[in-house]
């Protein structure tokens, strides 16, 4: 009798062996789906391997009892970066296999949904520039800018059923239904290919002529036209028949990136992936690009777990971004993890950005990986101009200088746009008693609830506890209570005053809870004329805003001192990003910086010599630390509602006789040490060799498997940590 070997979704470090039935022997595989019998429940296991012996005795093994595919629903290449993933991530396999499954899969389901409903335009319809009903006009623009779309897609930019049926009615649009779609047999049709500048020529041709696996760094500063590259190396990957996957940080990038991708490639089918879509359109996409009918998937971090029939190229559009990486469960890096995929596929993989991460352009400088720059801006001749304001003694208002207001005035007065940053949404970070200095802190928290005025709430913005602000301080009784510190709602009061005739948007995760209501907002964004916007790191991110002129970035000095080694970095790119919005249009923009530090060599560094020489520079700042890239980190993170029970079971974990090449710090309180009533500490351990640390962290969850102090708090281990707190 045969025997499997099971990966179940159980937080232990092990795979089970189970038994199969005689009729199943010759069909039953790895990769494909098994329920089993564990410990009285029944759970749905992926069989890693099917062999003739085990380690337990024959009567004490179970039989499998369904098997729940005819072909796996994980390929071997799949499996092994799966395999991989959990071995040094340090979590269990069982859980990482179904983590990587969409949602319909782990309950079981049929894997079997091949056909999309697909909306496009008519005749008609494409010749339409004006409409009665706006959400008619507005939906009969976005398939002009997109092609054909499928109707999940549509709706999930927030157009209702009614304005779908009400065009469907005028036959300005038509529904059709396509069937896995052999995208590979037809004509691949190209538009609208734009002529390269030098550098870009140089970067596409470079990559062209790689025949296997190569790490590409495309390192070209903001509106250099990096996406140009990306669709002029992915023309030659479509034309050969193979697949694409395009990875970005968040889902508000995702509708700009595959309307151009459309446009460019309007016959070949282009579909999403992220945490927005329903369970049946992401088991829909798993599908489709398994059975090679989808030619390019664009998502989030999660879309890397996708199986493709024949993968060519991978590309991950701003590498340096913190939400590629996984902060719970798996705490995975998608941009490290691509790197391992191309590798195993021997394809090219390309990492773009204008703020490359240190650890990045660490390797690109070393050799290993390729890096290709791109110095010139593709619309605009001349650089952005940069100007420190200095706060000391300035006159402000919502956080916004005096000389900044002027020079806002002069902008919307030539018909521009104008981009105000704070990375802090709500009217104020806290409340504060003008009598005794009582502060509207979390009871839960080791931090302040903020005050959002639009709704008079103070909401805590890590455990997520409502409550209203009080009438009267808790502490002496006094009515003078007085919101403390600015945040993007008391910003957007402000120039709603100033500016009472120009349209504001204000984009922050409070204004675009509904469904839609980003990608409304970022259609507004691009109407002609005086317009200001205000917004948190939302905005920072790759939005092409053609009439945005000046960018003014408030609270500067927030980044500049920080417990985080990586802080300055984080604030070097952000500010970077924020300042590419301007200047996209042909004339080069302004972009203002408030601090109360304009000598800060940072900010010296980075407004006269640019990202990468600042970046150079922090790299040899880095080698001298000690910090990665030139060594390893790992965080082990606790927490509990005891305190000394937290730091009893870090306590535990360190050695008594120090190791060789392991150094470790802690426990340490977490920077923000309590959260939603739970204590957090951690203990760093740190390494010059990787595989030393990996060596040292397999022993360890060993022990913490047998560990009865690990059962009772709660504890994750962090490789390559981004975060922290």
């Amino acid at each position: 009798m045969k025997i499997v070997e099971v990966a179940i979704k159980v937080p232990l470090n092990r795979t089970f062996d189970y038994l199969v039935p005689e009729a199943l022997c010759t069909t039953i595989c790895s990769g494909m789906r098994v329920e089993v019998n564990f410990a009285n429940q029944k759970k749905i296991g992926i069989v890693l391997g099917v062999k003739d012996h085990s380690d337990f005795a024959i009567e004490k093994l179970k039989p499998i009892t369904t098997l729940l595919d005819t072909t796996p629903v994980f390929q071997n290449d799949i499996l092994n970066l799966l395999k991989f993933a959990s071995q040094y991530y340090c979590f269990p396999l069982g859980e990482t296999l179904q983590l990587a499954l969409p949602t319909l899969l782990r309950q079981g389901k049929s894997p079997d949904k091949t056909s999309v409903v697909y909306l496009d335009l008519t005749r008609d319809g494409q010749a339409i520039t004006t409409l009665r009903g706006a959400k008619q006009l507005a939906l009969v623009k976005q398939l002009q800018a997109s092609g054909k779309t499928p109707l999940t897609e549509i709706k999930a930019l927030g157009f209702a059923s009614a304005t779908i049926k009400a065009l469907l009615k005028q036959q300005l649009i038509h529904e059709f239904v396509e069937h896995d779609n052999c995208w590979q047999t037809a004509e691949l049709t190209i538009n609208k290919a734009l002529k390269l500048n030098p550098e870009q020529a140089i970067a596409c041709a470079a990559i062209k002529q790689n025949k296997g696996y190569q790490t590409y760094l495309l390192e070209g500063i903001t509106g250099s036209g990096k996406t140009e590259v990306y669709l002029q190396a992915l023309a030659d990957v479509l034309a050969k028949g193979k697949q694409a996957l395009v990875l970005v940080p968040e889902i508000g990038l995702t509708p700009q990136t595959v309307n151009r991708f459309r446009r460019r490639f309007p016959n070949t089918p282009i579909m999403l992936w992220h945490s927005a879509l329903t369970d049946s359109e992401r088991l829909q996409t798993w599908r489709y690009c398994e059975q090679g009918s989808c030619a390019i998937v664009i998502g989030t971090r999660s879309a890397i777990f996708t199986p493709f029939a024949q993968l060519g190229m991978i590309i991950v559009d701003e590498e340096h971004d913190s939400s590629f990486k996984q902060q719970d469960s798996l705490r995975y890096h998608a941009r490290d993890l691509a790197v391992y995929r191309a590798h195993q596929a021997k394809i090219p993989l390309i990492l773009g950005t204008a703020t490359p991460a240190l650890e990045t352009l660490h390797k690109a400088l070393n050799g290993k990986y390729q890096l290709l720059t791109l110095n010139q801006r593709a619309q605009t001749a001349t650089n952005n101009q940069y100007c420190l304001i200095d706060m000391r003694g300035q006159q402000e208002q919502a956080g916004i200088a005096q000389a900044s207001l002027a020079v806002i005035k002069q902008h919307l007065a030539k018909q521009k746009q104008v981009m105000i940053f704070l990375n802090r949404r709500g009217f104020s970070p806290t409340l504060i008693c003008h009598e005794c200095g009582w502060l509207s802190n979390c009871k839960r928290c080791s931090t302040s609830a903020t005050y959002h005025k639009g709704i008079r709430s103070l909401i805590c913005h890590h455990c997520g506890e409502h409550e209203r602000p009080p009438m009267q301080c808790p502490d002496c009784g006094s009515t003078q209570i007085f919101p403390a510190g600015k945040g993007t709602e008391q910003v957007e009061d402000f120039l709603t005053e100033q500016f009472a005739d120009i349209p504001i948007n204000r984009i922050d995760r409070d204004t675009t809870r509904r469904k839609g209501s980003l990608e409304e907002a970022l259609e507004e964004i691009n109407t002609p004329g005086a317009r200001i916007l205000i917004g948190t790191q939302m905005l920072a991110k790759g939005h092409h805003f053609p009439d945005v002129s000046l960018v003014v970035i408030l609270d500067v000095d927030s980044g500049l001192y920080s417990f985080d080694f990586r802080a300055t970095e984080h604030l070097a790119q952000l500010i970077t990003q924020v300042s590419g919005r301007a200047g996209r249009s042909g004339e080069a923009g302004v972009v203002l910086l408030q601090t109360h530090f304009p000598e800060h060599p940072l900010l010296q560094d980075l407004i006269n010599n640019g990202y990468q020489d600042f970046a150079r520079f922090a790299l040899t700042e880095r080698q001298l630390t000690s910090f990665p890239p030139f060594s390893q980190l790992a965080l082990i993170r606790a927490q509990a509602h005891d305190a000394k029970l937290v730091q009893a079971f870090l306590n535990d974990l360190i050695p008594k006789t120090p190791i060789a090449g392991i150094e470790l710090l802690g426990p340490l309180p977490a920077p923000l040490e309590k959260i939603a009533g739970q204590y957090r500490y951690q203990l760093h351990l740190q390494a010059q060799n990787r595989s030393q640390l990996h060596q040292y962290l397999v022993q360890l969850v060993e022990y913490l498997n047998s560990s009865k102090l690990a059962a009772k708090v709660r504890w994750h281990i962090d490789v390559d940590p981004i975060d922290m707190n």
